[in-house]
């Protein structure tokens, strides 16, 4: 029998919607259906589909060539996020290894230029971060224009394709905090760089989508928030938004086609106001919307954001909105009335629960944004959910959660709390983190744990924790360190032992890790084992639900098998279950299955009953100890 939850998780709905870079107006359209998420691109102004067939690679990092006719994505190994970047035609007809003489490698940037068939990808390496210009036509070879063994990330092309830049740490070696190198394609040389200082980070988002325009739009914080600014690195002029009058971040998400106006989005308190900026008057101008979501970023990936606004070819705003309750919808803004129209026909929404926005106080006052959802008609306090997201530099945004929908529907209430180490909040905030890794983060998690009681959402001694990777990691770590606050860890793919991951993670993440830490393992393990989970097991009395990848380099399955073998040794009561791929899951049965799966556990547990079913078992295949 189905039960009342199934279609928040069942019902078709797009996932992202990324424009190309060329000339027309096609976007390529991520899917979540019965088969997975699938590929497809769409004419916008004809409003024609078309389905991509066979293997495309990584729907979520994928971009068109300038033509339309090529996607390109990284082909890896069930999902290990290790491989090479491949071109595939649209209809299905070629595929091609755009860097068949590369080892493989780990992708953090792929962009195409507006005319022609130049690419370039930025690549992670054992031997160091890489910018490489290649083309979709495979000829001539690719060239590297920068190299480094300092994180270098969100490699860019100028719509010429003579410009690109990377986003580079060599000023300040050891530290996230970006500045933009820009260099000639046809020579690699060094044409400019753009830095505020070893403190304050500068991050590229798109070159000028006007062809022989060199100009860069980049991200700075100068005023300890995300302020635009577009800089010209051939005579090193720059035009700041500095907005005094603004609080929050003020995230830059596209340029319009004629290069004269900057679509952007202000958060403030976590909530998204969406505006544009015009190059020529330099005025700052709010675009009228209901509220929700309308851009969510990444931090391990391709791309800057999972899914963003952006503006259409014949320059209206596309609103890309969700919220909770709601998936994603196309919106289009009328430039000459501001009227807000849909780019297709709406789709009924399964009827669910939005969520409220909170402001908690840490122990030390820092002010931290949480999401609440109650179940319909919920009187006094529940049993709840508390999810803590990945990253640890990503955040929680008003986005359709069917996780949240089915926990409410099954009169379980959910929270999910922005802490500290989450973007979008200022320089301060997403560096809060750093130091003692962990530490802050339970701060957070134990002021909003109180939160909830006070407010009568929660029912103490019913609340369970859960998130996936960072947030997998800082349910364990909950568990073990504050072992009185919950009922049950629900961890997926979490980091659980950062010494043994250490060696096993992919480069990428091994120097970010290394960045965050201040160093690495070698030369400070103390550090490493202090923030590790599997230091705490005997202090465990919750029991403890592990999901863990076979092929994931994130966070890989030795670390998470040796957490559930040692907190299984000092007898807690744990479960491990392994599925096959990497990092994340694309699998709508699988998503169905593991939230059903916590269901049953969280009912169990509030009967009192064990979630263990006996030793815990090490993946089919080769052990990972």
């Amino acid at each position: 029998m189905t039960a009342s939850w199934h279609p928040y998780f069942s019902t078709d709905r797009i996932l992202s919607m990324r424009r190309g870079r060329g000339e027309r107006d096609l976007c390529l359209v991520v899917r979540d259906t019965e088969h997975g998420q699938t590929l497809g691109r769409r004419d916008m102004v004809r409003g024609i589909d078309l389905p991509l067939p066979g293997d495309v690679g990584d729907p979520g990092e994928a971009v068109l060539s300038a033509d339309g006719e090529w996607v390109l994505s990284l082909h890896d190994d069930n999902g290990s996020e290790v491989g090479h970047v491949w071109a595939t035609a649209v209809d299905g007809s070629d595929r091609r290894d755009l860097t068949p003489t590369l080892h493989p490698y780990t992708l953090r940037g792929i962009d195409t230029a507006r005319q022609g068939d130049a690419v370039v990808i930025t690549a992670a390496a054992p031997d160091g971060f890489g910018l490489w210009h290649v083309h979709n036509s495979r000829t001539p070879a690719p060239r590297l224009l920068f190299t480094s063994p300092h994180e270098a990330w969100n490699g860019l092309i100028s719509a010429d394709g003579r410009l690109a830049s990377v986003d580079t740490t060599d000023h300040n070696p050891g530290v996230r905090r970006f500045a933009v190198t820009v260099v000639a394609t046809d020579s690699g040389k060094v044409l400019g760089s753009l830095t505020d200082g070893p403190a304050e980070p500068v991050r590229a988002v798109r070159f000028s989508p006007v062809v022989g325009d060199g100009r860069l739009l980049v991200s700075t914080e100068r005023t300890g928030f995300a302020r635009p600014c577009v800089w010209d690195p051939a005579d090193g002029s720059r035009i700041d938004v500095d907005a005094p009058h603004l609080n929050g971040d003020l995230v830059a998400l596209d340029w319009s086609d004629d290069g004269a106006r900057i679509l952007l989005v202000l958060v403030d308190e976590g909530l998204h106001h969406v505006l544009e900026f015009d190059l020529h008057s330099r005025a700052l101008t709010v675009v009228g919307h209901p509220a929700g979501a309308y851009f969510e970023p990444d931090v391990a990936s391709a791309q800057l954001h999972q899914w963003a606004s952006h503006y259409a070819a014949d320059g209206r705003v596309r609103l890309l909105r969700q919220r909770f309750d709601q998936p994603l919808s196309v919106l289009h803004v009328e430039r000459s009335t501001g009227e807000i129209v849909p780019a297709d026909p709406p789709t009924p929404p399964v009827s669910g629960v939005g969520a409220d926005s909170h402001t908690v106080h840490s122990a030390d006052g820092t002010p931290l944004q949480l999401w609440v959802c109650r179940p319909p008609d919920a009187q006094g306090p529940r049993p709840l959910v508390l999810n803590l997201h990945g990253g640890p530099n990503l955040v929680s945004v008003d986005a359709y959660n069917p996780q949240a929908q089915a926990w409410a529907a099954s009169g379980v209430a959910y929270a999910s709390l922005n802490y500290r180490g989450s973007v979008t909040f200022g320089r301060r905030f997403r560096e809060g983190f750093l130091g003692s890794i962990g530490d802050r983060e339970l701060e957070d998690i134990e002021a909003a744990v109180q939160r909830l009681i006070a407010d009568g959402v929660a029912e103490a001694g019913s609340i369970f924790v859960t998130g996936a990777s960072y947030g997998g990691f800082l349910s364990l770590l909950s568990v073990g360190r504050l072992p009185e606050l919950f009922a049950g860890a629900l961890a997926f793919v979490p980091m659980a032992d950062w010494v043994t991951a250490y060696g096993d993670m992919n480069p990428a993440l091994r120097a970010a890790w290394k960045a965050f830490f201040g160093a690495g393992p070698d030369l400070d393990p103390d550090r490493y084992r202090r923030s590790s989970p599997i230091t705490y097991v005997d202090a465990v009395r919750a029991p403890v639900w592990i999901s863990q990848a076979t092929h994931d380099t994130r966070t890989p399955p030795k670390q998470a098998y040796a957490y559930a073998q040692a907190l299984q040794d000092a007898g807690g009561d744990v479960c491990l279950d392994w599925f096959s791929g990497g990092h994340e899951t694309s699998s709508r049965e699988l998503e169905i299955h593991d939230q059903q799966r916590m269901m049953d556990l969280v009912e169990a547990a509030l009967r009192g009953e064990s979630w263990s079913r006996g030793p815990v078992e090490p993946p089919a295949g080769p052990s990972p100890a």
